[in-house]
């Protein structure tokens, strides 16, 4: 079924109320109807019209509600709630005046009684109390912290009976626990004890023997490695030694070279020397 934009769904885009899918389906429909396109942009001029336009102040017409026709007084509104009160008003009267209601006030105080008021006698009046005094406080108040002390301190106490109480009766029963244990120990034979050690002995030479094994194994496989490393250093060394020889050979035979090829050269000098002063002795 085909998705039709209406007149709502066009005000609510237009003020940005849309959001997700309906969103989405609405500018897909704008964007496959030039019809819908159409109105959405008259919609979209005749706002930014109105947003030009100015706000004024509109006074209320008066309202005049005739009624032609006549009721009877006790009907009005006003009226009827007056008499109500009335009414109302003259009910407890009545029930006050059978009841015997007397209200009086004296010494910012209202009294309200029902029936006769029985006379009271001068011992009866009681003077009112008067404030207390800053010490008076003080003394209610060191009172009260000493009272609350008296009752912390036999809190604490009683506490304090009750914490060791607990701890004689765990330490009673520990020590019986241990009595129960030495006791059971002492009372092993000497074959337990005999079998106990030598099992011990059993266990303590097996486990000598696995060291030894071990550790034979391992300090042999230690010295092959240590002999397998000096056989290669040796080996590394005399192929060190065997380069460095070499290298002196060479250098040796580079040297003896060089020696006879500078004798040649100057046994040639000297020859070709000779020769020059002989030729130019004979010459003379």
């Amino acid at each position: 079924m085909g998705y039709k934009a209406s007149e709502q769904d066009m005000m609510a885009y237009l003020y940005g109320e849309l959001e997700g899918k309906e969103k989405e389906a609405f500018e897909q429909y704008l964007l496959e109807n030039a019809e819908a396109r159409a109105d959405f942009e008259k919609l979209k001029q005749l706002r930014s019209t109105l947003s030009h336009v100015r706000d004024k102040e509109v006074i209320a017409p008066p309202i005049f509600i005739g009624d032609n026709k006549q009721r009877p007084i006790w009907t009005i509104p006003y009226l009827k709630t007056i008499v109500s009160i009335a009414a109302s008003l003259l009910i407890v009267i009545l029930a006050g005046k059978f009841a015997g209601l007397q209200v009086s006030f004296s010494d910012n105080e209202l009294k309200v009684s029902f029936g006769e008021q029985l006379p009271v006698s001068p011992a009866e009046i009681t003077k009112p109390q008067l404030s207390l005094t800053p010490n008076e406080v003080q003394e209610m108040i060191n009172t009260s912290l000493s009272q609350q002390n008296n009752a912390m301190q036999s809190n604490w106490t009683e506490a304090q009976k009750k914490l060791d109480a607990s701890i004689t009766k765990n330490l009673a029963a520990s020590s019986a626990k241990i009595d129960n244990l030495i006791k059971e120990s002492s009372l092993a034979s000497q074959d337990q004890i005999r079998q106990y050690v030598l099992a011990m002995q059993t266990e303590n030479t097996q486990v000598v023997k696995n060291y030894m094994q071990l550790s034979s194994s391992e300090q042999k496989q230690y010295i092959e490695g240590l002999l397998v490393d000096f056989a290669k250093y040796l080996q590394q060394q005399r192929n060190d030694d065997l380069q460095v020889v070499q290298t002196q050979l060479k250098s040796l035979q580079q040297n003896t070279d060089v020696f006879k090829q500078e004798t040649e050269q100057i046994l040639t000098s000297i020859i070709s020397t000779v020769g020059n002063k002989n030729s130019l002795g004979v010459r003379n």
